[in-house]
């Protein structure tokens, strides 16, 4: 944990730690812990944070254009500077194609998701005819659930006017997020944003397009491999839920984590580092930072800020 210059409040989430500096600004810090099934993994795993951080930064960069975002600046490798906003209690989720959490569902025999229908006849992994938004509720602790537009609103937990607009930036992003993958040679499959408002408008907030935000398949052989119905080739947290359900776990009470031996960890962030070069098209450049630069640096970018 770090001690920062006026910091009036400290929230330790998941995977971040965010410092409220002056009521006004956030400093997140990126850590190498790993969750999935909105359950913490016993061991890091190393340069994890420097990829999620370092992938939010360029994408947050590159949709300034469709809507105004809470970063400032990313000023160390899993470090970034931002507006604190007042953040809406949901996820915006959005789903190109059926997968994850949607396949399971409609495997089991669902076809209704969030208030969506779903159409029959999907094959795992098929793209939906136009792209989907299953919103989640937005859970401090524990399970996020799945919740519609029509409860949403009902609700109270957004207003319908808001929430039509965070609907159209949630596809405008998905659609830039899309092309920018096809450029790499990947499908950006599905992923989530979270919205928040700072002086009456919104802005986007968090991560954005990461591994652990997103799901991406490769371009190549896509299709091939849906006529074969075959697993498709992915770049994505999935693979780290794949193995926990396969060794007995789904965060459910009395599942016990599997052993996260030397070999599985290494190989976990090695699949990071991978998706990182494949979305940013730039090489890795492992970085160590010590707690005391640490501090300093983000002394000095707030100092930039007049604080």
């Amino acid at each position: 944990m770090l001690s920062l210059p006026h910091q009036t409040n400290f929230y330790k989430g998941k995977v971040r730690d965010v410092y409220t500096i002056a009521d006004t600004y956030l400093v997140m810090q990126v850590s190498d812990r790993i969750s999935a099934f909105d359950v913490v993994l016993p061991r890091p795993i190393p340069y994890k944070g420097q990829v999620l951080n370092q992938i939010a930064a360029q994408f947050l960069q590159a949709t300034r254009d469709i809507v105004p975002n809470w970063m400032i600046s990313a000023p160390l490798p899993n470090i970034t500077i931002g507006y604190k906003c007042e953040t809406y209690p949901v996820e915006m989720v959005v789903r190109g194609y059926l997968t994850g959490h949607a396949w399971r569902t409609y495997k089991s025999g669902g076809r209704i998701l969030c208030g969506v229908a779903l159409p029959d006849g999907m094959k795992e992994n098929e793209r939906f005819p136009t792209p989907i938004i299953t919103p989640t509720t937005k859970a401090h602790e524990g399970h996020d659930e799945d919740i519609s537009r029509e409860e949403i609103i009902s609700r109270g937990l957004v207003t319908k006017e808001e929430y039509e607009q965070l609907e159209k930036y949630t596809h405008a992003l998905y659609q830039r997020g899309q092309e920018i993958a096809r450029e790499r040679g990947l499908i950006l499959v599905d992923t989530k944003y979270e919205f928040g408002k700072r002086d009456g408008v919104i802005h986007l907030i968090d991560e954005i397009h990461t591994p652990d935000s997103s799901r991406y398949f490769y371009l190549e052989g896509y299709e091939e491999r849906q006529a074969n119905n075959e697993a498709q080739k992915q770049l994505s947290k999935e693979f780290v839920r794949e193995w926990l359900m396969a060794n007995g776990f789904q965060g459910k009470d009395g599942q016990l984590i599997p052993d996260m031996t030397d070999e599985v960890v290494k190989n976990i962030s090695a699949r990071y580092i991978e998706l990182y070069e494949n979305v940013t098209g730039k090489q890795f450049v492992k970085e160590d930072v010590s707690d005391a630069d640490t501090v300093k640096r983000i002394e000095d970018e707030l100092g930039k800020l007049g604080i």
